[in-house]
């Protein structure tokens, strides 16, 4: 009796499209707007980095030594540019630090003048401004030839 009658409708028909103007939606563009690669049959999305006939960036970049994998697709210059380099002021340690500290590295991370992990020991750099009074030495830390002199001036070595 029951297995006799045939199972409610649970999906809805799509439409069909592509069949003339009394179809519903039909006709001209049948959805898929004017012109254009989407608009074609047979489009399937491209692949990452197709830049639709233009020479792909991957292409246009010179390919250079060192860095990168296999192919050595990597723009050297691209990833110098990236790293963050780093300018303290020497007057802006000598507010900071007692007389007769040693900076270095760890000791500015302490400080808030670099941050914990983006910079790297050889992107930051001591530039010189105002001359300083306090007794500071620098260990492992870059320093312009000013702050040299200054620092040595006033009692302080540089390592």
């Amino acid at each position: 009796m029951i297995n006799n009658l045939p199972s409610p409708k649970t999906t809805k028909k799509a439409k069909q499209v592509g069949r003339g103007y009394g179809s519903g939606k039909g006709g001209h563009t049948t959805g898929r707007g004017t012109k254009g690669q989407k608009a074609r049959s047979g489009y399937k999305k491209p692949i990452p980095g197709f830049e639709g006939g233009q020479n792909p960036l991957s292409r246009r970049l010179p390919k250079l030594r060192g860095l990168g994998g296999a192919g050595k697709n990597v723009n050297v210059n691209f990833f110098k540019s990236r790293l963050r380099k780093v300018e303290i002021k020497l007057s802006d340690i000598a507010q900071r630090v007692k007389d007769g500290e040693i900076v270095d590295f760890d000791k500015l991370k302490e400080l808030g003048f670099t941050k914990k992990f983006s910079h790297k020991r050889g992107n930051v750099k001591i530039l010189f401004d105002k001359d300083i009074d306090k007794k500071i030495s620098f260990k492992g830390v870059k320093v312009s030839k000013k702050v040299k002199e200054v620092v040595e001036k006033a009692g302080g070595k540089v390592e």
